[in-house]
């Protein structure tokens, strides 16, 4: 367990590849089943017009340009030489598997990528990607991300998601037994959700064979059905200190060996409606682990595998 009480990316970056890694995100260009008519056209209720992928690089670029353009945005962050090749926005596998292979594997070419991190739905997995997958990761490393959200069912259907915990369960099931790791995405704050019903989502994760979690606030971001909803009747979100402390009480219920990717997440200034305080990351990282320190608790303190 590191300083932090919980077990990091960059800790496990640190142990694994053995510095500091940063993610590029890249765009492959592709939509989702949720928004060009397959199950919806609206997409998720809480997804912005940019598919959640609102700091990706230009999607109208070769990816080999791509990469150029995200390395020179964290230049002035970092001296940083490994990189995650990140595809964030919209769902990364809805595409032919031939266009995939080639996509990744230009994604994954650089000498400096060490992983290949994809974004996807767990409704989009067919045979053929999954062994397309299974074969790449014997080159790199593949980590997929999977939005699971909520294992509520109510609240999946008024976010307009067209999933189910079903699904997310089958292709976690898939995945692992390739050797895939799998990071699941999973949104605290939801509209009508106690915080015993997110703890339960928590749970749940916990319970499966999961590599790495992202804990998300819910943004309400402009443009989205969720912000026309907040707007028409505003519904309570978590202000910093209480949010900070529900995500420990999150980690708690944690495996100790699950990569935590994410405590917070980041909402474009210029879409963010509520809440405010979600923008001062460095605030908030501050918060919980000071919060931490003072509760003298830790990641896996309250999980019972």
């Amino acid at each position: 367990m590191s300083a932090n009480r919980y077990y990091s990316l960059n800790d496990y970056c640190k142990e694994v590849f053995g510095e500091k890694v940063y993610r590029l995100s890249l765009s492959g260009g592709m939509t989702c089943p949720n928004r060009d008519g397959t199950l919806s056209y609206g997409g998720c209720a809480f997804c912005s017009a940019g598919g959640s992928g609102d700091f990706a690089a230009d999607a109208f670029l070769p990816i080999s340009e791509q990469f150029i353009q995200a390395r020179q945005k964290i230049a002035a962050k970092t001296h940083c030489q490994k990189f995650i090749a990140y595809f964030q926005s919209f769902t990364n596998t809805y595409a032919p598997v031939d266009v995939l292979r080639q996509l990744y594997s230009e994604a994954m070419a650089p000498e400096e990528i060490v992983a290949l991190s994809i974004g996807t739905r767990s409704d989009c997995l067919p045979p053929e990607t999954l062994e397309l997958l299974s074969d790449l990761n014997q080159e790199k490393p593949i980590w997929i991300e999977l939005g699971l959200q909520s294992i509520h069912a109510k609240t999946l259907s008024a976010m307009n998601t067209h999933t189910t915990v079903a699904q997310f369960d089958a292709a976690v099931s898939k995945l692992h037994a390739l050797g895939i790791s799998v990071i699941a995405h999973v949104i605290l704050g939801f509209p009508g959700e106690t915080k015993e019903m997110m703890k339960d989502t928590v749970r749940h994760v916990a319970a499966l064979p999961v590599s790495g979690i992202k804990l998300q606030l819910l943004h309400v971001l402009r443009g989205t059905a969720l912000a026309e909803q907040y707007q028409l009747h505003p519904f309570p979100l978590m202000e910093l200190d209480e949010y900070s402390d529900f995500v420990i009480d999150c980690l708690e219920l944690l495996p100790p060996d699950m990569v935590v990717h994410r405590l917070t997440g980041d909402g474009p200034r210029s879409l963010l409606l509520a809440p405010s305080w979600s923008t001062d990351k460095k605030r908030i990282l501050n918060t919980i682990h000071r919060r931490l320190k003072e509760r003298n608790t830790r990641q896996g303190e309250h999980f019972y595998g």
